[in-house]
């Protein structure tokens, strides 16, 4: 008697012992929630999607590689503005007769003020360049996940513009925390270069980061 009651109630201990989960190992194995389990806010936004622009699965990879395109292009606007405040620019002149050297770009301040002072013909390589990037380098009308299929992965085009990402990260877990810290970065950084910009705009003056280092 005394083992029948032993085994009943191991057997209804049992049953609140959850079940052992395998580990699903995939190319991205993040929050459900998301279509490529990317992009969730660990912190008080969690998943903010207002629009709700995640119900359109078919059109969600190719947002989320242009997301991260402009993430990646302000990350190196907000260094260029760091470093650029510091005083240091590239030597020589924007044009071929030496009359606008790189210096004088930031004479009115930074953002929207310094296009002003950059030649017209600049301007117009700087949109050719952009041009070739999405049509040609990277061209987002055209996403294919690049050969690892990954998000903002591109085929690239050989020779000149390899393809995927170099130095790929195996680990599933260790790859998805990297693609989502670019993406919070990258946002970060689309947020802070408007916000410098438009605040070089509003109160005329130059200075965003490192003003009490270099005016003291």
């Amino acid at each position: 008697m005394k083992i029948a009651v032993a085994a009943l109630l191991t057997g209804s201990a049992a049953a609140f012992v959850p079940a052992p989960v395998g580990k699903v190992v995939t190319s991205l194995n993040g929050d459900a929630r998301s279509p490529d389990g990317l992009g969730v806010d660990p912190g008080p936004l969690d998943l903010f999607d207002p629009l709700g622009l995640m119900e359109d699965t078919e059109g969600f990879a190719r947002r989320r590689a242009v997301e991260i395109k402009h993430g990646r292009i302000a990350m190196a606007a907000f260094i260029g503005m760091m470093v650029q405040e510091l005083g240091i620019t590239f030597p020589g002149s924007l044009d071929l007769a030496g009359e606008v050297p790189f210096s004088s770009v930031l004479d009115d301040g930074m953002g929207f003020a310094a296009l002003g002072h950059v030649p017209a013909l600049g301007l117009a390589q700087i949109a050719l360049f952009g041009f070739l990037a999405e049509t040609v380098a990277m061209p987002a009308g055209q996403y294919t996940g690049g050969p690892q299929n990954l998000p903002a992965g591109y085929d690239g085009s050989p020779p000149f513009i390899p393809g995927g990402y170099p130095g790929q990260i195996e680990d599933a877990d260790a790859r998805d925390r990297a693609l989502n810290v670019e993406i919070q970065n990258g946002r970060g950084a689309m947020l802070g270069v408007t916000g410098c910009m438009m605040h070089s705009m509003l109160d005329s003056c130059d200075h965003h980061f490192f003003y009490p280092i270099t005016h003291n």
